[in-house]
């Protein structure tokens, strides 16, 4: 492996050797005829044993992860992939330190992390210029999806993680309804029958104190039974005064391996979040703009009440199942029930007045109870066709969530920004009746990745049925109740190639499908409903991934049409008419290497060309928050010789070009490119091996810079400088 946790002087050779060995070709052994020997006697220099053949669900041996079963929901190596997937392994997090799963994915090409600024509460990004109907997040769990809805939608500490991934582009044929950019694709922590041991500390800026365990272990001599104990418990202020944030999770799982052929692994996953953190917005006045006075906001400015609370409650139990009958059939089951409760009271910015200085705010008094429950079952099966092997893969997945809202909706007393306003107490009410949305799911897919010489060919369909259901209660507000039903049945496809070179070198052409349910117009009448929009790719790339190097290069050029986009209805200014459409064009490049036993390196850039190509008011225009270049790149250095040994430094910096701040494309939001560092320490030469004390800082230039706005009342500051020191001890 390309870095070893030990720091003992005495061992660099061996560790050295043992990066050799780890990047050599599997199995490979050396006869070395001994020409000095009296005799005709041959020296056999054999290569110690590979390691384990890495595993999409499991762990990689370096930042440069080389297999995925996001894009096929088969373990796949990345340069059999006719799509665009990026991973972050356990050992990349480990040296971030990210707080949240988009952070994680902060040095990772084609996704906008930073489009809520500061805030964590929440892992929405926007994917190649597309994000999700009504700003939910499209984030996967161990296969099968995170549904979330209205202000209820699932967060996972990356603690808890193995590895998370992102793919690029339309994914319906596997899993349904989905925006056109992609999906965030987790893995959890999964037991080892390797002992583990490890406690952790934390301790940073805005009195951010956090310690987190992680325990697991063969329960019997045999393995056969095994079980991991992962936890984290967290408390900090947030940014912006009079706001924190506290979270506690624990995710018990257990896993069953009565031979080498099954695999039975119960997972689950608690979280309590008494305070989720900052979530309101900010105008483009005083933000991207100057007040009318020539002043700016204070990067720590919040507009809402004193007594603004969020809260959110998750429970997961699931399974991952999977037998092998034979050489031939593998089934899977993949199983999760969730339930998710929210409640949030917030006073929030609706806007500037005419005088220019004064906020209009608005508030929300929310309190929701989210259940969801999935199932995913898959045959795969393994055959050849005369030279052309196959791997065909079958399947049916079901979801159902229902989620039951009780919300009140109001406005509060404006503020003058010039007045340097304290947060102060607001009077809610209460929370009435609202709705209840239900949504349903039933697919059947079938995919074939067949291997012909050189060429592997992927072709897969899935035809889905799906319900989305909306009751209207009966308020103080919405003294008419009602009940809007959708039902759409949708067929989608995906087709792709590869052709892999002896050097590691694959080019690869793909095209594929998505499609989306709209939301309602639930306060018309009647109430309307919308037919879904349509994702549809063309990619082409090329990817290095060479087989004695744990090297990952890929490069990919795009066209993502998404139809049938909710526009304004020319006839009616209060409804609107699916007939718009949002055309994006890109470059993406991404370079993940372990180049050697020291030095680790990690680079990207991103080129969206996105436009509202057919629309009522919007055509020619920009999305809001897609900046047209992004970049990054992150190096770090070891040390395994001398007074240094154990010492590893590391620094990094990303780039966010310029975006438009709203869909009328009237005002721009800057670029900005902030600094990261880490230092770290290797405890393995005290004879604590695996332990490590680590410093890192987030915008270590401390830069002040608005992340992005979606709307001219809705604009984020960008994270300030964090300084965090982790303490990691294994026993």
């Amino acid at each position: 492996m390309a870095r070893l946790n030990t720091a003992q002087p005495m061992n660099t050779s061996v560790r050295k050797l043992a990066w050799v060995v780890a990047t050599a070709v599997s199995g490979m052994s050396v006869n070395v005829q001994a020409a000095t020997q009296p005799k005709e006697e041959t020296l056999t220099v054999t290569a110690a044993p590979a390691a384990p053949q890495e595993s999409a669900w499991g762990p990689a041996a370096t930042i440069a992860a080389k297999h995925s079963a996001t894009a096929t929901k088969t373990d796949t190596p990345i340069e059999k992939t006719p799509q665009s997937v990026s991973v972050v392994t356990r050992e990349e997090m480990d040296t971030h330190q990210p707080k949240s799963v988009k952070e994680a994915l902060g040095y990772t090409p084609g996704v906008m992390v930073n489009s809520r600024g500061a805030s964590s509460t929440y892992d929405f990004v926007i994917i190649r210029g597309f994000s999700s109907v009504g700003l939910n997040q499209n984030n996967y769990l161990d296969g099968l999806k995170l549904q979330g809805n209205f202000y209820n939608d699932a967060v996972v500490d990356p603690y808890m993680l193995e590895r998370v991934e992102l793919m690029r582009g339309p994914t319906s044929v596997l899993y349904g309804k989905s925006n056109p950019g992609g999906i965030i694709s987790m893995v959890s922590k999964r037991p080892t029958t390797d002992s583990l041991k490890e406690v952790q500390f934390k301790m940073g800026t805005d009195n951010l104190f956090q310690t987190g365990f992680d325990f697991s272990d063969a329960i019997d001599d045999d393995g056969v039974y095994s079980y991991r104990l992962t936890g984290v418990a967290r408390s900090n202020n947030e940014q912006q005064v009079n706001a924190e944030q506290q979270r506690y999770a624990i995710a018990p799982s257990f896993s069953w391996r009565p031979d080498d052929k099954t695999n039975f692994t119960f997972l689950s996953y608690f979280q309590n979040e008494p305070e989720t953190g900052y979530y309101g917005w900010l105008p483009k006045e005083g933000t991207v703009e100057k007040l009318p006075n020539g002043s700016r906001l204070p990067t720590n400015f919040n507009e809402g009440a004193s007594n603004n609370s969020y809260s959110r409650n998750e429970k997961m139990v699931g399974y991952s199942f999977e037998h092998g009958f034979n050489d031939t059939f593998t089934v899977r089951q993949n199983l999760r029930f969730a339930e998710l409760k929210t409640a949030q009271q917030s006073v929030y910015g609706t806007g500037i007045a005419a005088d220019g200085h004064t906020l209009n705010r608005g508030t929300v008094v929310d309190n929701e109870r989210l259940q969801n429950f999935s199932v995913d079952t898959q045959l795969e099966s393994k055959f050849a066709t005369g030279d052309m092997s196959h791997t065909l893969l079958t399947g049916v997945d079901f979801m159902r969530m229902r989620n039951d809202i009780n919300a009140a909706f109001g406005s509060a007393p404006p503020i003058d920004l010039y007045s340097g306003y304290t947060p102060e107490h607001y009077d809610f009410g209460d929370a009435e009746p609202y709705q209840m949305n239900e949504t349903k799911q039933t697919g059947l897919y079938v995919q074939d990745q067949a291997e012909w010489n050189k060429w592997v060919f992927t072709l897969g369909g899935r035809y889905d049925w799906s319900q989305q259901a909306t009751t209207v209660r009966q308020n103080s507000t919405t003294p008419q109740a009602g009940y809007v039903e959708r039902n759409d049945e949708k067929f989608t496809w995906r087709g792709g190639v590869n052709y892999l070179f002896d050097n590691g070198i694959s080019p690869y052409f793909s095209y594929s499908q998505s499609f989306e349910p709209s939301a309602f117009d639930l306060w018309s009448t009647p109430r309307a409903s919308y037919a879904p929009s349509k994702g549809e790719q063309y990619e082409a790339g090329v990817k290095y991934v060479p087989n004695d190097r744990p090297i990952v290069l890929t490069a990919a050029v795009y066209q993502l049409t998404k139809t049938n986009n909710l526009t304004a209805d020319p006839n009616n200014p209060l409804g609107q008419v699916p007939a718009g459409e949002i055309r994006a064009r890109g470059v993406e490049l991404e370079a993940k290497a372990a180049l050697n036993a020291n030095i680790n390196l990690t680079a990207s850039y991103t080129y969206t060309d996105a436009e509202y190509t057919k629309d009522t008011n919007l055509k020619g225009n920009t999305p809001e928050q897609v900046p047209e270049n992004m970049a990054s790149l992150w190096g770090d250095y070891t040390f395994y010789e001398g007074a240094l040994s154990g010492l590893t430094l590391g620094t990094g910096a990303r780039y966010v070009g310029s975006s438009y701040g709203d869909p009328a494309n009237s005002f721009k939001v800057d670029s900005a490119t902030v600094v990261d560092a880490v230092v770290k320490y290797d405890l393995a030469r005290f004879g604590m091996a695996g332990s490590s004390l680590a410093v890192n800082v987030n915008n270590l230039f401390d830069k002040e810079y608005v992340a992005s706005c979606f709307q001219t009342y809705g604009c984020f500051w960008g994270a300030e400088r964090q300084v965090v020191a982790t303490a990691t001890f294994r026993f």
